[in-house]
Formats: structure tokens, sequence, C-alpha cells
């Protein structure tokens, strides 16, 4: 495909395998096998899998079109995808580090990534140091001689923290250490990270890339010798691999991404300002808010604010925090109640008890999630219905 067409263009145009029947949209293989002309067909295949669709768990047609597209999107060589956001983040940690080797993450992670670098990863050796996201000389103070991966979370969840990733992908390449930028919140349409020196993109192809709350899904972005030599093997084997239907639900996702993510953004920014004027919120996070604390890096490294908005009701207590949140949360008709994020349909949930629950307390207090905050994705209802549908609780 072109390098030189744009954004809207590639979202529907790239990636796409015909076969004889000169199909117009993009074709479902639901095989789970492949088969050759003879014997020597078969070895030479498996001998060259990558190469080659010869079983499910490791290429697919219809998963090499989501592949394609979305190295496209994200001007990157080649991508990975997975079964899921989590997996995809399995599959690079597994793929770069081994036992006895260092990590430094930012401290402001979803919680089940932050489990994993805590719990699950330090069983098997591999250390983490959690650092603020914005101070560089944290981020550089942190490097040892077994460091090897730096990995990001920009915007953050729920919090929408962002953090320099031009400056923080300096110090890494100065460590030698492969640099990882969890981009789900923003998705290529408003950021792209491999542009401002990310070696590696990672996706929860769930939330914005799908866009309407249908399948599970994850990938990863970066350099052909990477994704091919070191986490191709390891998801090969390992099987954390994206299914051929939900590829094709993701497809006809991105076809409509850009469209969806500009206007959940401008109402987004709409429902923020309003938050941000009510006597009842105690603070709002938001990255297109002049009052945002890394407004100046959002204009710079991103098109538009994104669709998540983070807010903080009042409260003389930690109890009372969580009773008027819930209030709140209670008292919508429209937003769904639910955990999941980057819908049609505006989400609102409790981080503290939901997201965010099996994260120590203190980890929790170190991130600024208290138990006042809720975390509202906005889907593509009207913004002044939106808004309206918060009043009851707010004002309850």
């Amino acid at each position: 495909m072109d390098d030189s067409l744009n954004f809207d263009t590639l979202a529907v145009r790239s990636g796409t395998l015909r076969t004889e029947y000169n199909e117009h949209s993009e074709a479902l293989f639901l095989t789970s096998s492949f088969c050759f002309t003879s014997a020597a067909q078969a070895a030479e295949r498996f001998k060259h899998s990558e190469d080659y669709y010869t079983y499910s768990r490791f290429t697919n047609p219809t998963v090499t079109m989501f592949e394609e597209r979305l190295a496209a999107l994200e001007g990157g060589e080649a991508c990975m995808a997975t079964a899921s956001g989590m997996s995809a983040i399995l599959s690079v940690v597994m793929a770069a580090m081994n036992a006895g080797d260092h990590m430094v993450s930012s401290q402001s992670l979803f919680g089940s990534t932050l489990g994993m670098f805590s719990q699950i990863f330090s069983r098997f050796g591999i250390t983490t140091t959690f650092v603020d996201p914005n101070d560089l000389d944290a981020w550089k103070n942190a490097v040892r001689p077994e460091t090897k991966m730096f990995f990001l979370e920009t915007p953050t969840n729920p919090l929408c923290e962002l953090a320099d990733i031009e400056a923080i992908g300096k110090i890494a390449k100065a460590s030698n250490a492969i640099f990882v930028v969890d981009n789900s919140f923003c998705s290529p349409a408003l950021q792209q990270p491999i542009k401002l020196g990310a070696d590696v993109v990672m996706h929860s192809a769930t939330k914005f890339l799908d866009g309407q709350g249908r399948v599970l899904g994850g990938a990863l972005v970066g350099t052909k010798s990477f994704i091919m030599e070191k986490v191709f093997p390891f998801v090969r084997s390992a099987g954390p691999t994206l299914s051929a239907f939900n590829a094709w639900v993701l497809l006809k996702g991105m076809e409509t991404l850009s469209l969806r993510v500009e206007r959940q953004s401008a109402s987004a920014l709409e429902v923020a300002r309003f938050l941000e004027s009510h006597p009842a919120v105690n603070r709002v996070w938001y990255p297109g808010l002049e009052s945002h604390p890394q407004y100046e890096i959002a204009k710079r490294q991103q098109s538009a604010g994104g669709a998540v908005v983070a807010l903080e009701l009042k409260g003389d207590t930690p109890e009372k925090q969580r009773e008027n949140a819930w209030r709140v949360i209670d008292g919508t008709k429209i937003c769904s109640i639910t955990a999941n994020l980057g819908d049609t349909r505006t989400t609102i949930t409790h981080p503290a008890t939901t997201t965010h629950s099996r994260v120590t307390p203190e980890a929790r207090e170190a991130s600024g999630i208290t138990e006042g905050v809720i975390r509202l994705a906005i889907g593509l209802e009207n913004a002044g219905d939106i808004c309206r549908d918060l009043a009851r609780g707010l004002e309850g």
C-alpha cells in the first residue's frame, strides 16, 4: 500500500488480501488448518510457518489483514495480533526478557498490567521498578545493567495522565532498553508512538480499534525483525492467538476509527468542561482541558484529547467519597455501568472497586485513584444528554 496515503484511506484500504473470487469485503477464514498439495510442500511450509498458512494458531489470512492494517496505521513495519491486550503484554515481555532481567515502568497503569508486572512476572525472576511517569530523572536513575525494557501507558487508566514519549524514548535508547508504549486509550487515530520514539506499540484492540464492545483482541506493532524473530515464535508456541472472527470484526471497526474517535473526543471535551464547573466535583482529568497538568504534552503528541474523562467527587472521608461516587453512577440512565471502554455507548465505572480493585491500597494511593474517582468513556450519544444523565447523581 502506498505510504503517502492518508490515515483515513489506510484505515479502509490497507491490509486487504483478495481470494480468486475477488470479494470486495475482507474474507473471513474460519478454518483451523490449511491443506497442502504434497508431503514435501507441507514439510517446507511448516519449516517456514511465518511465511505460509499452515495452522491458524500460527497465521491466518484474516488475522494477517488485521495485522497489516494496524501496522500501516501505527507506522510500524510489522504487527503480531493476540487474543487480548493482556496477552499482548505477556507476549512482548516473554519475547524480550529472561529470568534476571529488569524493567522500568510507569507506576500509573491499568490494574491488570500492574498486577502482572508486580505479582506474575516477579515469580519468574523478572523484576520491575515503578516510577513517576513524568519524572525523567526517576526513569534514568532506575536503570540497571540488567534493564531490558521500558514500559509506558499514556494516557493512563483511569486518570488520563500523560508522559512525554519522545523524552522517555531517548532515555530508553541510551539505556539499550526496548521501549514499549500502550496506545490503547488514544489509538493511532490520535497518537502514533513509533513516530515519537517508541520501539513497540501495544494495543488492547478490545477498546477503540473495535469500538463497539463486541470482541476481545490485542496487538503489538514494531520492527519486522523484533515482531517476527522475537514475538512470533512465542505466540506460535504459547498460543495467545487472535481468532479469525475477532480479526474480521476488528477490521470493520478500524474502518470507522477516525470518525468515531473524533466525535468522541469532541463530546468528551464538552462533558469534561461541564464536570469541571460543577460544585460537587473536586477535580477533572482530561487531556483536552487547559487545567490538565500535561496539557502541553497533549497538544504536542496527541491530535485530540481522547474519549476518556476521569473525575473525583468531593467528600470529607473516603467512605463519603465512595458514597457520592456510587450515587452518581447509580443515578445514570444512559451511561452503561461497565468496566470496558472505547464503545459507541458511554460507560461509567468506579476504578477503586472494579478495574483497580486488586491493586493494593498503597499502589492506588500512589496513582491518585481515590474512592471518589469515576472513569467515564464517552460514546457517540449526544454530549448534552450525557451531561444531563450525570447531573442526576451529582445534584442528588
